[in-house]
């Protein structure tokens, strides 16, 4: 076996017991064999707008570089390689975005006297172990976690991305992905997807208030919902259930929200509402606005509603490529210093202008999240939440009624 796929598989062997403070370390043992002078790990941030180094004492300082306008902050963006000259001239410098799955973590930066092809593909095979390391680490230590992290959080914030999904997931039959600010200060906001069983389940909450107890309410409905959804429940059924332990655990909160399940063989698509802003389609580069529109029934858990109330699923037979985009009404509410709203009109111009750049859909949000904040003089109010997903299917699909 070759020296550089055997230094990968010792890696792979060794890295269970290793700590994230000695990975830099457990790597330069390996990368030599590589023919890499040097490799540093940079993890985004909580708000995606720099990326910070993992701590390596023997050779440099932590660094931080920012997302935008760097070459390190281009292979995140567009989750590409990008290969430039040392400033020395010594060698060249690889930028690898480090990715699980479609997830962005970071970029790593690879140092060497050239990239041939074998090369290149032993530093995309050690990326991709290291993105597996920091994952699984991640998991049972704060070491990544407080690196990622610029300032301190709220304890509702902290209880709600303690319950978030990824902000990204995907297969080759769809992607979805999502953002949530203030991120360090988070209320009653949060978002839900998962899939199974070629069935991408979505879900946006806003629970009231923008205190702990909305963070908690809102925890409960999270659970609630995953509740319902791994026992198979449909979703009415997880509407009822949501419903039920709101009103059992905070009789005086509720929980607006829309429910979906997107089914990715024949890109059905049905969901309720329950006293939230409405979908919304994006087809192309245009937003059809009255395509997802339906009239939205109460939030749930909300006291004086009749328990037995059938939830209306509403359905729409999507196209390949269709968007579905779900938000909470603190990114359209979100207002400048001067009062003015941030408005429907230029949140969808915002999205649609960035589909139209190319830009994928984990970037199109970061962007147009940070345009939100921008509008808001940096801090928001109210929460703000976008979770957008695309269709994406394999051929010949099969279609459904419309209601």
């Amino acid at each position: 076996m070759p020296e550089r796929a055997q230094a990968v598989l010792r890696l792979l062997r060794r890295y269970p017991s290793v700590a994230p403070a000695d990975l830099p370390e457990v790597l330069r043992r390996e990368y030599e064999s590589l023919q890499i002078s040097h490799l540093t790990i940079y993890l985004a941030d909580l708000q995606q707008k720099v990326l910070v180094s993992v701590p390596d004492a023997r050779v440099e300082a932590p660094r931080t570089v920012p997302i935008d306008g760097t070459l390190a902050g281009w292979a995140y963006r567009s989750v590409s390689p990008r290969i430039t000259e040392e400033a020395t001239g010594s060698g060249m410098v690889l930028w690898l975005p480090l990715v699980d799955g479609v997830e962005r973590l970071g970029v790593v930066a690879i140092q060497a006297p050239a990239f041939d092809a074998i090369t290149m593909e032993a530093c995309r095979a050690l990326v991709a172990l290291i993105a597996l390391i920091v994952v699984d680490k991640t998991a049972h230590s704060d070491a990544y976690t407080k690196r990622q992290r610029q300032e301190s959080m709220a304890l509702p914030s902290e209880m709600v991305w303690a319950f978030l999904a990824p902000r990204t997931i995907g297969t080759d039959r769809f992607t979805s992905s999502a953002v949530v600010e203030p991120a360090y200060d988070l209320g009653g906001d949060a978002f839900d997807h998962s899939t199974s069983d070629h069935t991408l389940h979505l879900g946006i909450f806003d629970s009231m208030g923008h205190d702990l107890a909305a963070g908690l309410t809102t925890s409960v409905a999270l659970a609630a919902c995953r509740t319902a959804r791994r026992r198979d429940a449909d979703i009415v059924e997880n509407a009822v259930t949501i419903d039920q332990a709101v009103r059992e655990v905070f009789p005086d909160r509720y929980v607006t929200a829309v429910l979906a399940n997107m089914h990715t063989s024949t890109g059905g698509l049905e969901w309720v509402n329950c006293g939230h802003p409405p979908p919304m389609l994006l087809r192309g580069q245009e937003v059809l606005h009255d395509a997802l529109t339906r009239d939205a029934e109460p939030p749930l858990g909300l006291d004086g509603i009749d328990t037995d109330m059938t939830r209306q699923v509403h359905r729409f037979q999507m196209e390949p490529g269709d968007r579905v985009l779900l938000y909470s009404d603190g990114v359209t509410e979100a207002r400048s210093p001067s009062g003015e709203r941030f408005g429907e009109g230029r949140f969808t111009d915002l999205i649609i202008r960035a589909i139209a750049a190319g830009d994928p859909a984990p970037e199109a949000l970061r962007r147009l999240i940070h345009t939100v904040l921008d509008h808001h003089g940096g801090r928001l109010d109210d929460d703000a939440t976008i979770l957008l997903s695309e269709w994406h299917p394999l051929p010949r699909v099969r279609s459904i009624p419309q209601t």
